[in-house]
């Protein structure tokens, strides 16, 4: 009764229907997301080697140390940034539509905030669960 108990709980649980979702799911809208990304992601590597910028905790893009970016450039840094975060943000919740649980958003942010600071670059910073900067 225990054990039918626990896998009755498990199967409720926001983590076993995140499970089932699938992440690597591909409509138009996530099609076109992702290539913006991955057109904008050239541009950003620069400052993520550099330190100025960071992959946060919350699966967003952060400016970590303005300072590392020329002031004539960070305009232009923040402007990226911006459009990097907008299309996380519509990553996630695309995802989510797309699996048809759109009230899985915000674990599907958490697991992808988990996988971009594990394929974070050496040298790149990410933040960790306690909102510090660590230097991969």
């Amino acid at each position: 009764m225990k054990k039918l108990l626990f896998v009755l709980l498990l199967a409720l649980s926001p983590l076993a229907a995140l499970a089932q979702a699938n992440l690597e799911i591909n409509t138009p809208a996530i099609n076109g997301l992702k290539q913006a990304m991955a057109g904008r992601h050239a541009q950003l590597a620069a400052h993520y080697g550099s330190g100025a910028i960071g992959i946060a905790r919350d699966g967003s893009v952060s400016l970590r140390d303005a300072n590392a970016v020329p002031l004539p450039q960070r305009a232009a840094v923040n402007g990226l940034l911006g459009a990097e975060n907008a299309d996380r943000a519509a990553l996630y919740k695309e995802i989510a539509r797309a699996n048809g649980k759109p009230e899985w958003e915000a674990e599907i942010r958490n697991t992808f905030a988990q996988r971009w600071a594990e394929k974070a670059s050496p040298g790149w910073y990410v933040q960790n669960a306690q909102g510090q900067w660590v230097k991969k």
